[in-house]
């Protein structure tokens, strides 16, 4: 078997669907597999995947194992000679493992591979590349100087390489990481000892420990509703503060007084992520446009939002929209490339995007980067 996809599931059974199904798109002509491994989620994750993807691998944890543990569990069960390790919160394209196979297979001493991550909104995440955060790196990543002078302390977000410039780099994250099985047993999978959010650091640090070149691919994009399997609050801002710790002390050693500096920095660093991710008011767009070709979804549309709702084609013709306009994918109409691709085009606009994911009864989608998302049932 080729590839083994990994999706590691809390808590989000909504996302999970509409991923599974753009993974199950994108495997159509690979010889692959789908494992999900379900963290005790309280939602009604492992009754949906049961009903609507049947022979598809499941595995029930009856606790939440974190992170790393949960996707070891996952990987220990792959026969894939490829094994990628998937947030459920994303979607990908029909394309994207098969571009991504390709590159890999073109590539001498293979580490890890990610590709390009863009939020709910189509606009890229910079965590989609980055360096090792050693403690002067994460300095300049705390201080904010890596905004400031972006070429001298650009090493955090690996600023040598643009959003669509593939190349090597040192660190990527774990909503997409794609590599050799035989190299993460060699590795040992993700460290159990670290719960969540420096685990990818981790991995990926470990497989440059080996000799191994890690790559950002550029030439495929993938949703990644960003924050929709984390609440962002004091246990939040708690483990991000312990992760960090984890890593600094597995792999550097620091001064007494530079460990007390980066602790504070640690707390600022963690308050500002767990308030960028509290959740903002949600204002109603002025127009909503639905790309299909479906009457009677357009009617459940309007009755369900009380407002007209505007059907269009492919063509994108809302482009020209300047007002506050929410755009309605249907999926029964639309491949996930296309949809992509229309995220990315309209990027700067006043927009806000919604899927409703094929023979499902609900839409969905995020309005920035730090928003938990919506789920609206249909």
């Amino acid at each position: 078997m080729q590839l083994s996809v990994i999706i590691l599931n809390y808590n989000v059974r909504y996302f999970l669907e509409l991923c599974v199904l753009s993974v199950q798109n994108a495997l159509q002509n690979i010889d692959a597999e789908i494992i999900v491994i379900d963290n005790n989620s309280q939602d009604d994750s492992c009754e949906m995947m049961k009903q609507r993807f049947p022979n598809i691998k499941l595995i029930e944890n009856k606790e939440n194992t974190g992170f790393p543990k949960g996707n070891n569990i996952g990987v220990s069960q792959a026969k894939g000679e490829y094994i990628c390790i998937l947030n459920p919160d994303t979607v990908v394209a029909e394309d994207t493992f098969t571009k991504v196979l390709a590159f890999a297979k073109k590539q001498k001493n293979l580490g890890i591979i990610g590709c390009k991550l863009i939020d709910g909104t189509g606009n890229f995440l910079p965590e989609s590349k980055r360096g090792t955060p050693t403690p002067f790196v994460a300095f300049t990543k705390i201080a904010g100087l890596y905004k400031i002078f972006p070429k001298a302390f650009g090493k955090y977000y690996a600023q040598h390489l643009s959003e669509n410039e593939s190349g090597k780099v040192q660190i990527l994250v774990g909503a997409f990481m794609l590599m050799k099985r035989d190299l993460y047993d060699e590795i040992g999978g993700f460290d159990e000892n670290c719960f969540m959010y420096s685990d990818d650091i981790d991995l990926s640090y470990m497989t440059l420990k080996k000799g191994k070149s890690n790559y950002y691919f550029h030439e495929t994009s993938i949703i990644h509703y960003k924050g929709e399997s984390t609440v962002k609050d004091g246990i939040y801002m708690k483990r991000n503060q312990q992760a960090m710790n984890f890593f600094f002390e597995k792999h550097f050693r620091v001064s007494f007084f530079f460990t007390i500096f980066m602790k504070i920095g640690i707390v600022f660093f963690s308050l500002v992520k767990m308030f960028q991710g509290k959740p903002k008011p949600k204002s109603n767009p002025d127009n909503y446009i639905l790309i299909s070709n479906d009457e009677i979804l357009k009617e459940k549309l309007e009755k369900q939002l009380n407002k007209t709702v505007e059907m269009q084609d492919v063509s994108y013709s809302f482009m020209k929209n300047s007002t506050s306009t929410e755009i309605i994918f249907d999926q029964n109409y639309l491949n996930f490339k296309t949809i992509i691709n229309a995220l990315e085009a309209n990027r700067y606009k006043e927009f806000t995007f919604k899927i409703i994911p094929k023979s499902s009864r609900f839409m969905l989608g995020s309005n920035s980067s730090f928003d938990r998302g919506e789920v609206i049932e249909i």
